[in-house]
């Protein structure tokens, strides 16, 4: 498994009471590794697929940190280093409600370049996922779709997600289907479907989106997840596991991804494959941060197969 994405440091920020505009609000401010690309690339490898991250950190102390720890996650972290920007920075806002909000700072993400993808990774054997943020932010843009031909062109297998529902609308719905020809798998969540199809039922986007893409999965939080396909009326769901989450809990749409694509590309009925991102979800909601918590004692499986081609 392939994955080109972006590679941050999460600031989350969990407000005890009601914000004081312009004043002080008691709170917990922790740094996690983060970025939407990376995160996936961490719990595919934690659960036991063979994966490799591209992307690209800063020079700076925090890149080196996190590249570190893509490395403990048993992963192959193929990151360039640029000499001038930072690594990416989110601050994540969360009220005492829960309700979160984003601050992003790409950093370096934005400059990924053509230039930086590894040749060797691109092969009919592989399955390749790139991140939405990659692909709307328009200074990366140029090296995802570069990334998506040669994926093409080599045979692999394509999945790509919808990154964020604010700045994927800012770029176009017309957009990003135009970028993303030749995926055979879609993942958003509802905001993203509905940006773009203007449909406010899940089922009724996933049907629009089935256009262009010959299977695609809508995240729909605690109602679990959704797959419709081109080749079937009918959409298969599955519920959500029952779970209590983190109040810093920041990472699971990314989880769900990382828990569909080894099953669906080993051939797994969908419902199944839905069942398995649901549960991998829910571990992410257990633990603060967005990355696998190694420090509950799970272990790092290595060594399994690379990901077969999309059915």
């Amino acid at each position: 498994m392939v994955v080109i994405g972006d590679l941050m440091t999460d600031a989350v920020a969990r407000a005890f009471h009601p914000l004081a505009r312009g004043s002080d609000t008691p709170a917990s401010v922790i740094m996690y590794g983060g970025g939407s690309g990376a995160n996936i690339a961490s719990w595919l490898a934690v659960e036991g697929t063979d994966t490799t991250f591209v992307g690209r950190r800063g020079s700076d102390i925090t890149g080196r940190t996190r590249e570190m720890e893509l490395m403990g996650y048993g992963l192959d972290s193929r990151m360039v280093m640029d000499p001038e920007r930072p690594t990416g920075t989110c601050v994540v806002m969360i009220t005492h409600r829960g309700d979160r909000t984003m601050l992003s700072d790409p950093g370096a993400n934005a400059r990924l370049q053509p230039e930086d993808l590894p040749r060797d990774v691109f092969a009919p054997d592989a399955h390749l996922h790139v991140s939405g943020y990659t692909l709307i932010n328009s200074d990366s843009r140029r090296a995802a779709r570069v990334a998506l031909r040669m994926a093409r062109e080599s045979g692999m297998s394509i999945s790509v997600d919808g990154g964020s529902h604010a700045p994927l609308e800012r770029a176009g719905a017309e957009n990003f289907l135009d970028w993303t020809q030749g995926a055979r798998l879609l993942f958003v969540n509802v905001d993203q479907a509905r940006v773009l199809t203007g449909r406010d039922e899940p089922e009724a986007a996933a049907k629009v989106l089935t256009a262009w893409f010959p299977n695609v999965v809508i995240k729909l939080g605690e109602q679990g997840g959704l797959w419709a396909s081109k080749t079937r009326e009918d959409c298969v769901t599955a519920p959500a596991e029952p779970v209590e989450p983190s109040p810093g809990s920041v990472g699971a749409g990314d989880a769900f991804i990382a828990g569909f694509l080894p099953a669906w590309l080993t051939g797994r009925h969908p419902k199944e494959a839905l069942g398995r991102a649901s549960r991998l979800a829910a571990r992410a909601l257990h633990q603060p941060g967005a990355r696998p918590d190694l420090g509950e004692g799970q272990p790092v499986r290595r060594g399994a197969p690379r990901g077969q081609r999309i059915r």
